[in-house]
């Protein structure tokens, strides 16, 4: 079943606030009957009914994990019936596929998960909660965006947060049906990327500035977050004075909390998620470190004490929450999620660490207010990412079982379905390279240094790709990349990568070149290789206002003004 929704070009990002959600692991048990012999209550339990239900308990307690922390739906095991209710969109509808997260030395594969929060208001329920009339059933807005990296060896889990007031290029994307959204001329508001195709298109933007493969996504509305806060009974936040969510105009979300920590669920939850104005300085900012400590005192939550004795309420929870929820085709079966709820119940809690992209307010004119990612420290969160690198500075587990390095071993059974199938690599005399000078950089202030395509070419040629041949055509990146076009070209791809000393991270598929094509980029303007990259950081920057999942103290100060 395929999601629709009402889309369009040219819409401005309006005010709004915004949702979010998130999770952990959670257990279950059913309690023996009272009285009677230990053979009699072990005798009830082989009961058919009983075991079936407690089976079905223990399926929904193991999956939570999942549909909290990556914002999909309770009891999603409880019927299976509901495979045929799973909304479906395309995962990237951008040219450049990075195709997927690539397994480490001991076969195990990371997951990177897009969590999107809609702003839609395109049915009564999200229309009661969502307020705003006069955006009732416009286009949608990515208002919430978080990338959930789940580490290869599953012993950490890092979660960063876009601000929705990031300023960023736009890549062009393409519908299923064939409709072409450009790419933007100039700088477009993130959360507008939704408006361009769906969520493929979010899930485009994102790849396109981090350069991380992304897996899979799920997308999640206002009625979705409500059922979801239900789930689980409540959730303690905190903040350090009473606070009221509403300035003169009218403005906020409502949310009306005293001074200390207070239990809050259902549309309460979905206020504290959406509320902007009366956090720390008002500013989308705050919104997203309220949301980060949400989220890990939900996942703390579910750890101490998830009540999953109701299959009736389950069973309503499910349905409610699977159509407010759209995920892309790689997610389309009751399996899959259950495969990928196992993966992520693996991490504690202290092993998750929810970070907000380092940002700075934009200097171009008629953006007061706006934000775009922090030169050097974003693209250091991002370099972690991509490395499989924990952002809490603790490191990686040890392998399972004590495994030793296998290049051959197979995947995790969660690996994405997307990583594509690799052919016997050619030997270097018989792979045809074409070379592009790109050594001006992505932001233009260099000027391409001049016949180095030819330079390259011939470089290459000694290290016996004879086939390597500079192209007319130019490029712009700070890095050299190669880019390749369809999956019988991979290896290929991989061997001039290590010919050249590229990393794979910097191997991608692209619908924009047509076969293997080498762009030289600012790091090898001189020399016979890409300059060496800097050791890559361990601990995030203290700029991504890191919060790990076992923070109890977390506190939201709270914006003169909006006490009461």
């Amino acid at each position: 079943m395929r999601h629709s929704s009402v889309r369009g070009e040219g819409a401005t990002a309006r005010t709004t606030e915004e949702i979010s959600d998130g999770g952990a692991d959670a257990s279950a048990t059913v309690p023996p009957p009272r009285g009677g012999s230990r053979a009699a209550r072990r005798a009830a339990d082989r009961r058919p009914g009983r075991r079936g239900r407690r089976r079905v308990l223990r399926w929904v307690a193991s999956v939570l994990s999942l549909l909290i922390l990556a914002t999909a739906a309770a009891g999603y095991l409880y019927y299976r019936h509901l495979n045929g209710s799973i909304q479906t969109d395309e995962l990237n509808l951008g040219e450049t596929k990075l195709g997927g997260s690539k397994p480490n030395a001991f076969g195990q594969t990371p997951l990177n998960i897009l969590l999107i929060g809609s702003d839609a208001r395109d049915d009564e329920a999200n229309q009661s909660l969502g307020g705003g009339r006069d955006t009732f059933g416009g286009p949608p807005l990515a208002d919430v965006q978080m990338l959930l990296h789940l580490s290869a060896d599953r012993s950490n889990m890092s979660v960063v947060s876009m601000p929705r007031d990031t300023m960023l290029m736009m890549p062009k994307c393409t519908e299923p049906g064939g409709k072409v959204h450009p790419a933007s001329k100039g700088l477009v508001q993130t959360n507008e990327s939704l408006q361009r195709g769906g969520p493929g298109c979010t899930v485009a933007a994102w790849q396109e500035l981090t350069k991380i493969p992304i897996d899979h996504f799920m997308m999640i509305d206002f009625k979705g977050v409500v059922s979801m806060a239900d789930a689980i009974g409540g959730v303690p936040v905190c903040v350090e004075e009473n606070v009221h969510s509403r300035n003169r105009e009218g403005k906020g979300s409502g949310l009306k909390l005293p001074k200390g920590t207070s239990v809050i669920q259902g549309e309460t939850a979905l206020q504290w998620l959406r509320t902007r104005y009366g956090f720390e300085d008002g500013t989308d900012i705050g919104r997203t470190h309220a949301q980060h400590q949400y989220m890990t005192s939900m996942a703390r939550e579910f750890r101490k004490n998830a009540k999953l004795t109701n299959p009736v309420k389950l069973n309503s929870l499910a349905q409610a929450a699977i159509q407010a929820m759209v995920v892309d085709n790689g997610l389309n079966k009751i399996d899959k999620l259950y495969d990928l709820s196992m993966e992520l119940k693996k991490v504690p809690p202290g092993r998750i660490t929810m970070t907000t992209m380092p940002w700075v307010y934009s200097d171009k004119p008629g953006l007061d207010g706006r934000v775009e990612p922090m030169a050097g420290e974003a693209e250091a969160v991002f370099r972690m990412v991509r490395e499989d690198i924990a952002l809490d500075g603790k490191g990686s587990g040890t392998p399972a079982d004590g495994a030793s390095p296998s290049p051959g071993a197979s995947a995790s059974a969660a690996a994405p379905s997307t990583a594509p199938s690799t052919a016997p690599a050619a030997a270097p005399a018989k792979i045809a390279v074409s070379v592009r000078n790109a050594t001006g950089g992505r932001n233009g202030t260099e000027a391409r240094v001049k016949n180095r395509a030819n330079d390259v070419a011939a470089l290459l040629v000694g290290k016996g790709f004879t086939k390597a041949a500079a192209e007319n055509q130019t490029g712009a990146e700070d890095t050299t990349v190669i880019r390749y076009a369809t999956d019988a070209q991979a290896a290929d791809a991989g061997v001039l990568a290590t010919a050249l000393g590229v990393p794979a991270a910097s191997v991608q598929k692209s619908e924009d070149v047509s076969g293997i094509t080498l762009f030289v980029g600012k790091d090898w303007r001189t020399g016979n290789a890409p300059a060496t990259p800097p050791p890559a950081p361990t601990v995030a920057p203290t700029s991504a206002h890191a919060l790990n999942g076992d923070n109890e103290g977390a506190c939201m100060p709270i914006q003169p003004g909006f006490t009461w």
